[in-house]
């Protein structure tokens, strides 16, 4: 695995939806490097690609969330070390019975698939299904990891560049919230 500036030289095999995350990047500006690595499927497998992103890259949790209903979706970035309690959640958003959402919402709203999840999902919910979630631990780093909405190459860019760029672009104004509190 190795660092790279930028979008990948050749493109030959590359699916659309990756290739559409570098023209929203490019276009906005974003000074990005990637990794191209196996398919991650677990936080395990992502701390090696943390390791080659380096200066305190902030890999995070992208967890989809629906209410029990399935009329209303989440898309929660939190810190991989985070546990992630339901209840916790549910009382800061104002909705009960939170679960992971089925796989069949994930590709309908973000055209992604498990294991790939990412903020920038966020880009193919043009209707604005999702409501995008931020633990505000995942802004404590100065760099912000993510997939290009496939989880074969990993992307580092500044968390300014998140939160003054990319987030604005994608149209999902976020709501922060506090994991991981002490029960009191």
């Amino acid at each position: 695995m190795e660092l790279q500036n930028g979008r990948p030289e050749n493109t030959e095999g590359r699916l659309e939806k990756e290739l559409r995350v570098y023209d929203l990047l490019d276009r906005l500006g974003v000074a990005y490097q990637r990794v191209d690595h196996e398919a991650a499927m677990t936080m395990e497998a992502c701390e090696e690609i943390d390791r080659v992103l380096g200066d305190g890259t902030a890999i995070c949790k992208n967890l989809f969330l629906c209410n029990r209903q399935a009329t209303e979706f989440y898309l929660l970035l939190m810190p991989g070390d985070k546990p992630f309690k339901t209840k916790e959640l549910s009382a800061q958003i104002g909705s009960s019975r939170l679960s992971f959402a089925k796989s069949e919402y994930m590709e309908k709203y973000l055209d992604i698939t498990p294991g790939s999840v990412s903020v920038l999902g966020l880009m193919n919910d043009i209707e604005g299904k999702v409501r995008l979630l931020i633990d505000e631990d995942v802004l404590t780093e100065r760099y912000f990891g993510c997939h290009p909405c496939i989880n074969t190459s990993s992307l580092k860019f500044t968390t300014e560049d998140l939160i003054g760029k990319v987030i604005p672009a994608l149209k999902h104004a976020p709501k922060m919230v506090k994991l991981g509190m002490t029960e009191s």
